[in-house]
C-alpha cells in the first residue's frame, strides 16, 4: 500500500492526463450509443496529437536509425500501459522484420509478470529501473525511449536520467505539455490528447497515441534498415502459412516469377524474401547475391544499382 504521509501538494489533479473530461461528466447516464459515440468523437485527438509531434518523431526516427546502423540497439521502458505498448511494439519487430531480437527490447516494470496482471507499484521504484536496464547491458550506444502518460513515473524519470548520465540517446514519450513535467531527455515527444473520457485512464486516447507514435517510428526505421522495398516486408519471417503465402506473393509479384520458382528460390535461400528477390532479379546465384546483399549492407534497391559490377 502506498505510504500517504509522502504525498506532497504538488500530487494533485492539475496535470493534463488527470483532469476531468467535460464532454463525459454524466458518462455513467448516457446510453450505449452516446458513450459510443463520445469515444468515436475522443479518438480523433491522437491523431492530431501525433501529427503536431511530427518534428520531435522525425529527428528521433533519423537518430534512431543512426544508432542502430552503429551496431546499437533500441529499448523501450514503462510501467502499465506504457511499459505493455513498449513490450508490445517490440516483440513485434522480429516476425514483421526478421530483426533480432535483442535489436528492439522492451522492458515493463515488474517484468513478463506485468504483461498480464497489474504491478503498478512497482512504478514507484527507481532503483528497479537502473536494475533493469544494466541487467540488459544497456550502454551509451543504444537508445533509450522512455514512456509515461503523465510525464512523472518515478521508474521511468529513473530509466531516462541514468540513460541520459551515461551519454545514451535518450527519448521520451508523453502525454502532458512542458509546463506540468520537465523530463530530462534529448528527443521530448509530447502526445497532448488532452483530458481522458474516462478521468485518468491513459490507456485510452494517451494509450492510442503512444501505439500510433511507436508504429510510426520502429517501422520507419526498420525501412531506413533497408527491410522494406516498396511498400512491402521484404525482410519478414517465414514461419507459419500465411506468411508463406505472402512472401510468395511478393516474389511473384516484384521478382516476377511463378509460384513453383517462388518456393524453390525460398528453399534455397532459408526463406529469406530478400536474398529470393535479388536473385529473381538479377540471375546471380545464391552465394553470389548473399555477397552483393552484404557489400550493399543488406539494402535490396542498393544492391539492384550494383548488379552490373558482378
Amino acid at each position: 500500500m502506498i505510504n500517504l504521509s509522502n504525498c506532497s501538494k504538488d500530487n494533485n489533479l492539475s496535470i493534463l492526463t488527470e483532469q476531468i473530461n467535460l464532454t463525459s461528466l454524466d458518462l455513467d447516464n448516457k446510453s450505449t450509443f452516446e458513450i459510443v459515440n463520445l469515444f468515436s468523437e475522443a479518438d480523433k485527438e491522437p491523431q492530431k496529437a501525433v501529427n503536431f509531434a511530427i518534428p520531435e518523431i522525425v529527428k528521433a526516427i533519423d537518430e534512431i536509425t543512426l544508432k542502430l546502423k552503429s551496431n546499437g540497439r533500441l529499448f523501450y521502458i514503462g510501467s502499465g500501459t506504457s511499459g505493455r505498448l513498449g513490450v508490445l511494439d517490440a516483440s513485434e519487430c522480429p516476425p514483421t522484420f526478421c530483426s533480432p531480437h535483442e535489436l528492439v527490447q522492451g522492458i515493463i516494470a515488474g517484468g513478463e509478470g506485468s504483461l498480464t496482471k497489474s504491478s503498478e507499484s512497482l512504478e514507484d521504484i527507481t532503483e528497479l529501473a537502473i536494475t533493469n536496464l544494466k541487467d540488459r547491458n544497456f550502454t551509451k550506444n543504444d537508445v533509450l525511449i522512455g514512456i509515461t502518460a503523465s510525464g512523472r513515473t518515478p521508474y521511468v524519470l529513473s530509466a531516462l536520467n541514468y540513460s541520459k548520465s551515461i551519454n545514451a540517446l535518450t527519448i521520451c514519450i508523453s502525454s502532458v505539455p512542458v509546463s506540468d513535467s520537465s523530463i530530462v531527455s534529448d528527443i521530448d515527444i509530447r502526445l497532448l490528447t488532452g483530458p481522458e473520457i474516462l478521468a485518468g485512464s491513459t490507456r485510452l486516447k494517451a494509450g492510442t497515441a503512444t501505439k500510433m507514435a511507436l508504429n510510426i517510428i520502429s517501422t520507419s526505421v526498420m525501412i531506413k534498415l533497408g527491410k522494406v522495398y516498396g511498400n512491402r516486408m521484404i525482410d519478414l519471417s517465414v514461419s507459419n502459412k500465411k506468411l508463406l503465402d505472402r512472401a510468395l506473393g511478393i516474389l511473384l509479384d516484384i521478382g516476377s516469377v511463378n509460384k513453383e520458382v517462388g518456393l524453390n528460390l525460398l528453399k534455397k535461400t532459408n526463406g529469406s524474401v530478400k536474398l529470393s528477390l535479388l536473385i529473381a532479379m538479377s540471375d546471380l546465384d545464391v552465394e553470389d547475391a548473399k555477397q552483393l546483399l552484404d557489400d550493399s549492407n543488406g539494402n535490396l534497391r542498393v544492391a539492384l544499382s550494383k548488379v552490373n559490377s558482378y
